[in-house]
């Protein structure tokens, strides 16, 4: 069955997610964390996928769980709250996990667990205008969708704890400051700024960056003994791939190389 709640295209290796309830903010039901876990796992597979930029369709990226689904996350309403936040859980983690870069474009609020989504992806690029909140407390609840793992990885500690505690509503330049996300752009320039990332990720060596993406996520945790050695390993793939000699032949030959993940 075609996606309800999601949009996806595809081009030049580009795969574009969006959450498509505008109506409501893309405020995320049942059937939204279905279609993008289905998404993602597409992604995964697709050897011809090479980049995924998640966004929301209208004024909005995503104002979090939709709080008035009668199937509420799991999709089945007599499920346990526990198996509810458990289907969240591998949502975030199905992300997380995906071999290959992943961007979020952000236009307008980003909220609760849609914040954490924006976040989960490797790089964040919002408009300007956008807002950015940790709704969570101000709902009585604390945080989820992987925020808690992600925040202070991203801003340090005591800067997350300030994010969660009080879920004030930050300005896109503001996240860009501080790191919580990559960049605030012009609004007129997001879909543009975004569209270059992507090809040019789209354009890059496909092993070669899924390697730095899991290196870069070891070395965030690892002793740097282990760090070294998972970098050795991964550059001996590098040296004996076809990629790589045709990094090697088009510089010789001044020229862009073609990759072709192999």
């Amino acid at each position: 069955m075609a996606p309800e709640t999601v949009i996806v295209e595809r081009a030049e290796g580009v795969v574009t997610v969006t959450m498509n309830r505008p109506e409501r903010k893309n405020a995320a039901n049942a059937a939204m964390w279905h279609e993008l876990l289905d998404a993602f796992a597409a992604f995964r597979r697709s050897s011809s996928d090479r980049v995924l930029v998640l966004t929301g369709a209208g004024d909005a990226f995503c104002s979090g769980a939709d709080l008035t689904d009668p199937s509420r996350v799991s999709g089945n309403p007599e499920d346990h709250h526990l198996r509810h936040m458990q289907f969240l859980g591998e949502v975030a983690m199905a992300l997380h996990q995906l071999p290959k870069p992943t961007i979020a474009k952000v236009r307008g609020p980003a909220v609760g667990a849609g914040l954490s989504l924006a976040l989960g992806c490797d790089l964040t690029v919002a408009a300007e205008t956008a807002r950015l909140s940790l709704i969570f407390s101000r709902r009585g609840l604390s945080v989820d969708c992987g925020a808690s793992w992600l925040l202070p990885r991203l801003v340090g500690m005591h800067r997350a704890r300030e994010l969660a505690f009080f879920a004030d509503m930050v300005p896109a330049p503001e996240a860009a400051s501080i790191g919580l996300i990559n960049r605030a752009v012009p609004d007129a320039d997001l879909d543009g700024f975004v569209d270059g990332w992507a090809r040019r990720l789209a354009a890059g060596p496909p092993l070669a960056l899924s390697m730095t993406k899991r290196l870069l996520e070891l070395g965030a945790t690892a002793p740097m003994t282990d760090a070294l050695e998972a970098e050795g390993w991964a550059q001996t793939v590098n040296f004996t791939s076809e990629d790589t000699a045709e990094a090697m032949r088009a510089f010789v030959a001044k020229r862009e190389p073609e990759f072709r993940g192999h």
